[in-house]
């Protein structure tokens, strides 16, 4: 019985996390919040909430959110275009695919990374998830641009230029706000432990 509801539990969880995330994406998408100014460039945070995903509930929540941001941005695409290239983003394989692709690099990455950091310190878990983070970002890039070469949106050298320049700085800040949102949450989570614990003594 205990099992059945800790399996329900989890479920809601993975739910309200998709449902939480997913809905961030969107309003930071339709608002176009998602980016920070930095010098003569801007930075993309859009697919950190699909990273955070990932990191708390895995796969599929991470899956999921990527596909909720894949679709937000094939809609704005649709109905509200700022540029040029906006065109090739009504197209599910440029908009969509990528987004979820790179939950599933990001994912398996973090969990061989965990496997090999195993019964080590903490701070080669803290550095699995950040590698994880700085990898996933340049994934998410190299998708979405590899499908516009492919497309014949822009040239690869283009490309090139885009992952040695944006894509690196968007890695580290995929770096630092996710792990700083995981260390909140664990110790959310930590304390919500502590408290079930108490309660479940004292009953």
């Amino acid at each position: 019985m205990e099992q059945i509801q800790n399996k329900k539990k989890d479920i809601n969880r993975k739910i309200a996390v998709v449902g939480a995330l997913g809905a961030l994406t969107v309003v930071m998408t339709v608002a176009r919040i998602g980016f920070i100014p930095w010098f003569s460039v801007s930075i993309t945070v859009l697919h950190i909430p699909v990273i955070i995903a990932v990191f708390l509930e895995g796969l599929c929540s991470g899956v999921g959110v990527g596909a909720i941001f894949g679709l937000s941005s094939l809609v704005m695409a649709s109905v509200s275009p700022t540029s040029p290239l906006d065109v090739f983003f009504i197209n599910p394989l440029v908009s969509v695919v990528p987004r979820m692709l790179f939950a599933v690099v990001t994912y398996f990455l973090l969990k061989a990374l965990l496997k090999l950091s195993k019964n080590k310190k903490n701070v080669w878990v803290v550095t699995s998830y950040a590698i994880a983070a700085f990898v996933g970002t340049m994934a998410h890039s190299f998708f979405v641009l590899g499908m516009l070469v492919l497309q014949k949106a822009i040239d690869w050298t283009v490309m090139v230029g885009v992952l040695a320049g944006n894509s690196l700085m968007e890695a580290v800040a995929a770096v630092v706000i996710s792990l700083t949102v995981i260390n909140v949450m664990n110790i959310a989570r930590s304390r919500e432990n502590k408290k079930s614990k108490l309660n479940s003594d004292k009953e």
